[in-house]
């Protein structure tokens, strides 16, 4: 399959196709860059000669969202992350965001890249990570494998950050379905205060399709409900009725994060809204909360993907 090594600022591009389906996976990150079916773009990508931004299509390891002061406790001592996100004072979304993934294969519909976390300041553990995208018959399927390395336990979380459109021009006009009866309050660090809360009677509720509207989200929801394919699925849909993207959440999925990009540069802002499979809440590594316990050997495998339909 064709891949290009020109100098863009995300390094190479693989590309995989199948019938009116295409997507492209670059090496920086193992983003997913674009993805796109029957000639309609499903994702709210970037360019190949755009930067990554907004976390666009970014992996998320070894923790998705933030850690509140980037310092948890294990094994009877403290970790201490540096602060990727200093304004806040958190360490956010992982470790591999901006390394260098290999391609491992490389076929006509399917690509699967690896890349390594290395032991370092605030985790001392290794991982070895492969991402394999596949495009099937009913769409793009995504699967995150990890393996502890290390000679002990090591905390693990997972999470990825695509970005929706529904073909409008803001998020605001799209109709959203989330099967989530939990969400968790946030406070101004970005990071969870108190107890997961019903979404019963709250603007957050969108148990029952409806518009998107004003709404600012960057909310996480917990508490996922199965639907008639057997496993949860965020739906953005044209204000029409006649298209949309189910992103369904499949083994290791305990939670999704929803974000209208109010945050984002001046013309980036609710043109998308980024659906996050994640295997845990934010904070979990101070949490405990759905944290993953690799032990030495053994593996944790995230599975989502994106299913494109029309009525």
């Amino acid at each position: 399959m064709p891949q290009t090594d020109d100098d863009t600022p995300t390094g190479r591009q693989f590309r995989i196709a199948r019938g009116d389906q295409s997507a492209v996976v670059v090496e920086l990150g193992a983003a997913l860059r674009h993805y796109e079916a029957g000639g309609r773009p499903v994702l709210d990508g970037f360019a190949s000669g755009d930067r990554i931004s907004g976390g666009r299509g970014q992996l998320l390891v070894p923790w998705p969202n933030r850690i509140t002061d980037g310092r948890y406790p294990w094994e009877g001592g403290e970790q201490q992350l540096p602060l990727t996100e200093p304004a806040r004072g958190n360490a956010i979304h992982g470790l591999l965001r901006w390394t260098a993934w290999q391609p491992l294969e490389h076929g006509e519909d399917r690509v699967v890249l690896g890349a390594t976390v290395w032991p370092q300041p605030g985790y001392p553990f290794r991982l070895d990570v492969r991402a394999e995208y596949a495009l099937g018959p009913g769409g793009l399927e995504v699967a995150v494998t990890a393996r502890n390395r290390s000679g002990a336990a090591a905390p693990y979380g997972i999470g990825q950050h695509p970005y929706l459109t529904a073909g409008t021009d803001l998020v605001d006009e799209a109709v959203l379905t989330v099967p989530a009866r939990l969400r968790l309050r946030t406070g101004d660090r970005g990071t969870p205060v108190g107890d997961p809360e019903p979404v019963d009677g709250t603007p957050y509720d969108f148990r029952t399709p409806r518009p998107v509207g004003a709404l600012e989200l960057d909310t996480a929801y917990t508490g996922l409900e199965a639907g008639p394919g057997g496993r949860p699925a965020v739906r953005l849909a044209h204000p029409s009725g006649e298209h949309g993207t189910d992103l369904w959440l499949g083994e290791g999925v305990r939670a999704v994060q929803l974000f209208t990009g109010d945050t984002l540069a001046e013309g980036a802002r609710r043109r998308g809204l980024a659906v996050e499979p994640m295997s845990c809440p934010p904070d979990a590594f101070r949490s405990g909360t759905d944290l993953v316990v690799l032990a030495p050997g053994e593996r944790h495998v995230l599975r989502w993907g994106l299913t494109p339909w029309r009525a």
